[in-house]
């Protein structure tokens, strides 16, 4: 890079400074929104009540008046938060049969995703479908066959860091070349934790436990590391040429099909790229980790922070052009070794993802994270989850690229 480059990059990593950014800027967010949305929620576990109460902050944008859940008692437990307002439902299609519900959200199980995303669009209705956005690879290609019988209905997957105001500025430091070549990606998301959750009675075990069993599941792949691959599909333009994964069930002996201890390697041919995506439920040391690696620097990330690592040359450039500029400009990290991307954390990443399908809704835009690019990640979550159970490397098809 030359000096004016350096300057670029520092202008960039200032402190307060923002490309337009979701949820700070106006590239997402609409001027002024108009219309307040009504919302049915259908599979009100944890994620279908935490969107819930994202909405709820969201006031002129938001209000839920439907939700749907098979059992009983997440239905009671809403209704002693919410007894007035809302129509409760046991049977999906109910809901849908409601002409005052305009959008609606999508938080079952995995495997009910496809069912569940299909009778909504048929309904009429907008559709916000959480991730992992299918089970398989041929709801993947169904769904997003079916989508385009609907153009006047925005689909939005919640990969919400594609809206993340962090994760768009580490994209942009990606396009603009300011990693250098990156050849190597290094993502985890470890637990300390069976990931069980008690049940009323045996009955419902496979109900209430479903990431437990592979008839449901995408396990750690769909549940956790969906996220990150989804990141670098979206940050580099790019799906991966191979897919090789390992695991076991090496620490909970409970019943479980799932792995609970997964490594998956992707190797993107076209790049020159390795990304290497692990999780465990039997230590909690590093917990969500996710850094990517460059010729000229690397960037860590957590969910809401990052730090901009540079290689020895870059970093003696990036204090020369500080020092000029004003020396108190970059934020440097406590161990003086990098410089934090954002100089304060961001929000929960479902409040960008919820503010941008608002303006989507009302401007009948493509969302960001759309059918198409959703797809392909649900695509390699398979590929990747064939390999951990079959122990063969998948490769990636012409047929897989959803357009």
């Amino acid at each position: 890079m030359d000096r004016r480059e350096f300057v670029k990059l520092s202008s960039l990593l200032m402190a307060g400074s923002a490309i337009p950014l979701a949820g700070n800027s106006n590239l997402f967010k609409e001027k002024n929104p108009a219309k307040v949305y009504k919302v049915g929620i259908i599979g009100y576990g944890d994620r279908g009540s935490g969107m819930h109460s994202v909405m709820k902050s969201m006031p002129d944008r938001f209000v839920v008046i439907g939700i749907c859940d098979v059992l009983p008692f997440r239905i009671e437990n809403a209704k002693s938060k919410y007894p007035t307002g809302i129509v409760y439902y046991e049977d999906y299609s109910q809901l849908l049969n409601n002409k005052e519900i305009e959008v609606v959200l999508v938080a079952t199980p995995l495997y009910l995703h496809f069912e569940h995303a299909k009778a909504v669009l048929e309904s009429g209705k907008h559709l916000f479908l959480e991730k992992t956005m299918v089970f398989n690879i041929e709801q993947a290609q169904q769904l997003h066959q079916l989508s385009k019988s609907y153009p006047n209905q925005v689909l939005q997957v919640g990969h919400q860091y594609r809206y993340s105001p962090l994760y768009y500025k580490v994209k942009e430091m990606i396009q603009s070349g300011w990693l250098g070549k990156v050849t190597q990606i290094d993502a985890r998301w470890d637990r300390n934790h069976n990931w069980r959750r008690s049940v009323p009675n045996e009955s419902l075990e496979r109900q209430i436990n479903w990431r437990m069993y592979r008839e449901y599941s995408g396990g750690l792949v769909a549940e956790l590391l969906s996220h990150q691959i989804d990141f670098i599909n979206w940050a580099f333009e790019t799906v991966p040429s191979q897919i090789h994964g390992m695991g076991g069930i090496d620490h909970f002996d409970d019943g479980r099909e799932t792995f609970d201890n997964v490594q998956v390697m992707l190797r993107y041919g076209k790049e020159g790229m390795i990304g290497n995506f692990g999780a465990t439920c039997s230590n909690e040391y590093e917990g969500y980790a996710f850094r990517i690696k460059g010729s000229k620097g690397m960037v860590s990330l957590l969910m809401n922070e990052g730090v901009f690592y540079p290689e020895p040359e870059i970093r003696a450039e990036l204090e020369q052009v500080d020092g000029v500029s004003g020396a108190t400009q970059l934020v440097w990290s406590s161990d003086k070794k990098g410089v934090k991307i954002l100089d304060h954390p961001t929000r929960d990443g479902s409040f960008y993802a919820l503010e941008d399908f608002h303006r989507c809704l009302t401007e009948n835009k493509l969302p960001e994270s759309n059918v198409s690019n959703a797809g392909k990640t649900a695509i390699v979550v398979a590929l990747a989850n064939k390999s951990l159970y079959d122990g063969q490397t998948q490769s990636w098809e012409p047929g897989y690229n959803l357009s």
